[in-house]
């Protein structure tokens, strides 16, 4: 049975914990993932470790090991901008399929207060769970990096 925990401002984690969030979001976001440096400051940013609007981490168990995890920032906006933004989810590899990322977006859905965004490449496989979830593509995102 999958068993979950959320860490917050008020509920933070041990810095082994956020060691083990980190390594596995590295570790299992794949192609789709981030510098640890940046996975870092994503969870920083969610549990108020640096000048934020906080969030919170979700995070799902299997026989007490790590087999997902969920980081949202909130964005500090309303109504023009979707409070929450849904940065990093993640299952184990060998646990993909079994109904991990679909329960652990419907937490997130349950934890976050308001509107949830989130940005994945057309060709990532998680596109159908967020479909499925009730996500819809509004808009296409562009950016100019400096």
């Amino acid at each position: 049975m999958t068993e979950t925990k959320v860490f917050d401002t008020t509920n933070k984690p041990n810095l082994e914990e956020k060691e083990a969030l980190i390594n596995f979001l590295f570790d299992n976001l794949q192609e789709y993932g981030d510098p640890k440096s940046d996975i870092e400051k994503c969870i920083d940013y969610a549990l108020k470790e640096t000048t934020s609007f906080g969030g919170f981490v979700l995070v799902s168990f299997l026989e007490n090991d790590i087999s997902g995890v969920v980081v949202v920032n909130q964005t500090g906006m309303k109504g023009y901008i979707p409070e929450n933004i849904l940065v990093y989810i993640a299952t184990r590899k060998n646990h993909r399929g079994k109904g991990i990322g679909k329960l652990l977006m419907q937490k997130t859905i349950d934890l976050a207060e308001g509107s949830i965004a989130l940005h994945v490449e057309p060709e990532n496989p998680a596109v159908f769970l967020y479909k499925k979830v009730g996500f819809s593509s509004k808009y296409i995102e562009m950016r100019l990096k400096k």
